[in-house]
């Protein structure tokens, strides 16, 4: 054998790693089962248009405030939905990149991330 060449012992190590990614695959799996329930809210207009999303990105719930359907103002009410949409959205993305942070850190480190 060559100098310092380590043979295999048994295969015992590759059994290991496999076990160790079938063991972070479950995790993140446990983790985006956790951001589909999770929600986020945000607003705009003072409150008079809010917005729940959940964790995965999914718009569940949109809610507007009858005095600004009463308005009549189109335009504003647009303006208003389109805006917490967007800021639901983002705490929605935040959200998600929190979560999986460790999982995309330890990915990346074993040169399989971004």
């Amino acid at each position: 054998m060559a100098k310092g060449f380590n043979a295999p012992s048994g295969g015992r190590s590759g059994g290991n790693m496999m076990a160790q990614l079938a063991k972070l695959q479950e995790q993140m799996e446990a983790a985006q089962a956790e951001l589909a329930i999770e929600t986020v809210n945000e607003s705009a207009g003072g409150g008079a248009v809010q917005v729940t999303m959940t964790g995965d990105q999914k718009c569940s719930a949109v809610k507007i405030d009858a005095d600004l359907l009463a308005s009549g103002d189109v335009e504003m009410v647009e303006d208003l939905v389109l805006t917490a949409v967007n800021k639901a959205l983002e705490s929605s993305k935040a959200l998600s990149e929190s979560k999986m942070a460790p999982f995309t850190n330890l990915l990346s480190g074993m040169g399989m991330g971004r």
